[in-house]
């Protein structure tokens, strides 16, 4: 019996909802990093992009567990001598863009490559309920459901 390979062609992709008020970021974060790669289905290629879109709204209601949400920081280096620079989750959740936690949190689950820069085109991040996706008609899927400790009550 030969391996199976899925063709390109073949892929079929859905739209996938999810609300992430209250979910913890890293578990999140890996649900749908797998959802995105597509390993959640019997036809998973590693050298095919085969997931599904994803759409996250209340991005900015995420939660940490322990202390993170004052104490993680978060780099980036701005190219220049001396120019590292550093924000806390907290300041990047109250911030301008509190989507980003969650994108970085995805994006570093995903392996690096141009497959995985392909796969990442594939993640809508909402800050707030509001989403410009009704006509795709995205499946609701329940993360908190899933596992007791995805959800956190504040």
């Amino acid at each position: 019996m030969a391996t199976f390979s899925q063709k390109p062609a073949d892929v079929t992709k859905k739209w996938i909802l999810i609300d992430a008020e209250g979910l913890v970021v890293g578990r999140l974060a890996s649900i749908v990093a797998n959802i995105l790669r597509g390993k959640h289905k019997a036809t998973f290629t590693p050298h095919v992009d085969d997931g599904d879109n994803v759409i996250i709204i209340n991005a900015d209601k995420v939660a940490f567990t322990g202390k993170k949400f004052t104490d993680k920081v978060y780099y980036w280096h701005t190219g220049h001598p001396g120019g590292i620079k550093e924000r806390t989750a907290r300041q990047l959740l109250e911030g301008r863009f509190p989507e980003r936690v969650v994108e970085k949190a995805v994006e570093r689950m995903v392996p690096r490559g141009p497959l995985g820069r392909r796969q990442m085109k594939n993640l809508r991040v909402y800050a707030g309920s509001n989403h410009p996706h009704e006509a795709q008609a995205p499946e609701v899927l329940d993360v908190g459901a899933l596992n007791s400790k995805n959800k956190r009550s504040a």
